[in-house]
């Protein structure tokens, strides 16, 4: 027979599988919160572009050649103040195909373009869907939350069949 513990030793021990309980949640959460927050920076840089396109140069682009990185083409003006220009160049071809004309937005004082409209949008927010589905499996796996992850998861794989369906739809 095991000999009975005394209260304050089952209290004490109470405490401190609560405590790392606590720890670990609050560590997991942040890891999460740090990987969301990735996700979003990621994004950002592109997303800014194409959803705050006001004032920015808007138009058109025909994409003649595509290398291994970068497709390029001439771009026709579509807004007040845009200026054509013989060559802009888009860096994600794999959102583009040789021969087709989308809408774009340029970066201000470059000759970069990203696409515009539904599938700019959605393809510029990429990088946050995958965050949200690794940041599922952390909400799930460390902080014991399956509903939580399986939100977190369901709007992850739904930005990013989004934007398959949108950029392929476009192409």
């Amino acid at each position: 027979m095991i000999p009975a513990m005394p209260a304050t030793a089952s209290t004490a021990r109470q405490a401190s599988v609560t405590a790392l309980r606590l720890g670990r949640v609050a560590a997991m959460g942040a890891v999460a919160a740090l990987i969301l927050f990735a996700g979003v920076w990621g994004s950002w840089g592109t997303a800014q572009h194409v959803m705050l396109s006001k004032g920015r140069e808007q138009g058109t682009v025909r994409v003649t050649t595509c290398a291994k990185d970068v497709c390029s083409g001439p771009f026709s003006p579509t807004s007040a103040g845009a200026r054509a220009r013989a060559r802009v160049e888009i860096s994600q071809p794999v959102a583009v195909r040789e021969g087709r004309t989308y809408d774009v937005v340029l970066k201000p004082g470059t000759a970069d373009a990203v696409r515009s409209g539904p599938a700019g949008i959605l393809y510029a927010w990429v990088p946050l869907g995958g965050a949200l589905l690794l940041a599922s499996v952390v909400v799930a796996g460390g902080m014991r939350l399956t509903r939580v992850a399986w939100v977190l998861a369901g709007c992850g794989l739904g930005l990013l069949t989004g934007a398959f369906l949108a950029v392929t739809a476009g192409s």
